[in-house]
């Protein structure tokens, strides 16, 4: 099998479009790695690099340890699925799949054989005979999947193979291509914009937004803790609620985050409090899932946010609540890629920057841009128009007797909940 490294990869278009960021990345042999995020992350020309497709502007590529940036496509061993399955119509399945082994040269009885055996692993040896015409999708895509296959390559690469397909199917499919890419035991990197493919397939995920990676870890690891702001608010269903909160430190006893008029309190005895209590005078991004959230009776004791409802949405197994507690939210889309603007992101977050008002007695001017720190503030300027309502989506029971406008009150899990810093920086000890 492969390993696959990327070093320092960087990838500027003749337009000077900066598509890919000083990525470094190691996909282990015989791994299962996703790249995922939005579209125009850059991560399908981090497939097309490592396919030979793109020839990168700086950095290394390395297959199983060995420079290859000038190694042609056909020598890299590597097979590569795509979105639109890139079938030949006018050929057979039988003749789609074996196209590979007839410009090997292999015998015609090998060759047979090996369509067969690969047929019958993806559950298309029926429709050997037919065109891709008379084929679903879902064949289509088997078909695609066979003809990779049969080549035994030492590296998969697929971009965004399910997307043309019903969600009914790119479940079943997503099963499929897991588990036979583990039993075949070939190192594939798997390139998707939807979280659920990403959780659901890899044995790590790494996450791009504007060419730069964000954060690389086990779908447990990303999803529980995240590196960044941007990693946090992407991964999740409903997105993490993300507050803006004011930082006082009691020492020795705990630290006060205050969400507007309300506050949450982190035990001293909580190592992360030490790393929190650095922004003493500050403010800060906290982040709460909607499962670190439950409702309890208003007269609770404890780590207790209270609000009134704002709306509801029924999703038939569960309904989700949106609770305004009168704290300001920071979204996802306050969140700029690094290289908005450029190159090394010369101005960053800086349209949502110089806006944080230190109460500590400083400067107008966050310290960040004080220490020419290019990617700014993701925290609002309290007096602008664009500051938001504070809403924490809670998961309750389907259809509960509730409405908008009704009273609630939510305990929140303080071991479960999540610290950001200024600039979107995970604020943690040893966090992972």
């Amino acid at each position: 099998m492969t390993t696959v490294a990327l070093k320092d990869v960087t990838k500027v278009f003749p337009d000077g479009t900066l598509a890919v960021d000083n990525v470094n990345l190691d996909v282990n042999d015989g791994e299962f790695m996703v790249l995922l995020g939005p579209s125009g992350c850059g991560k399908s020309t981090v497939l097309r690099m490592i396919a030979g497709l793109e020839e990168p502007t700086s950095g290394a590529v390395l297959l199983d340890g060995a420079f290859a940036n000038d190694l042609p496509p056909r020598e890299r061993k590597i097979a590569m699925v795509f979105q639109d399955f890139a079938l030949y119509p006018h050929m057979s399945v039988n003749d789609n799949i074996g196209f590979p082994l007839r410009l090997a040269g292999v015998a015609s009885a090998s060759r047979d054989e090996r369509i067969q055996d690969v047929a019958s692993a993806l559950g298309i040896r029926d429709v050997l005979a037919r065109r891709p015409s008379q084929l679903s999708g879902g064949q289509r895509q088997r078909v695609a999947m066979g003809r990779a296959i049969v080549r035994r390559p030492g590296l998969f690469l697929m971009d965004e193979p399910l997307s043309n397909l019903d969600s009914g199917l790119r479940a079943e499919l997503r099963a499929e291509i897991s588990g036979l890419t583990r039993e075949l035991g070939v190192t594939t990197i798997y390139v998707t914009h939807d979280q659920a493919e990403a959780l659901t397939m890899a044995d790590r995920v790494a996450i791009m937004r504007g060419g730069v990676l964000q954060d690389v870890g086990t779908p447990t690891q990303v999803y529980g803790r995240p590196a960044t702001l941007y990693v946090a608010a992407f991964l999740g269903s409903p997105r993490m609620n993300l507050m803006e909160a004011s930082v006082y430190v009691h020492l020795d006893r705990y630290v006060t985050l205050n969400l507007g008029d309300q506050a949450l309190y982190l035990p001293w005895e909580d190592i992360r409090s030490r790393a929190v209590a650095h922004y003493h005078g500050e403010r800060i991004v906290v982040g709460m899932r909607a499962e670190a959230l439950t409702p309890v009776a208003p007269d609770t004791h404890g780590h207790v946010l209270q609000g009134r409802v704002r709306y509801l949405e029924h999703h038939g197994h569960e309904s989700l609540a949106f609770l305004d507690i009168g704290a300001t939210a920071v979204a996802l889309d306050d969140v700029v890629p690094p290289t908005e603007n450029g190159p090394g992101g010369q101005r960053g977050l800086r349209r949502f920057g110089q806006v944080m008002q230190r109460l500590a007695g400083r400067s107008a001017e966050p310290e960040s841009a004080q220490r020419g720190d290019a990617r700014g503030s993701v925290l609002s300027d309290p007096g602008r128009h664009h500051r938001r309502a504070g809403e924490l989506a809670v998961r309750l029971a389907p259809y509960p007797a509730i409405s908008a406008g009704h009273p609630m009150a939510v305990a929140v899990r303080m071991d479960a909940v999540h610290f950001f810093d200024e600039r979107g920086d995970r604020i943690d000890v040893g966090w992972r």
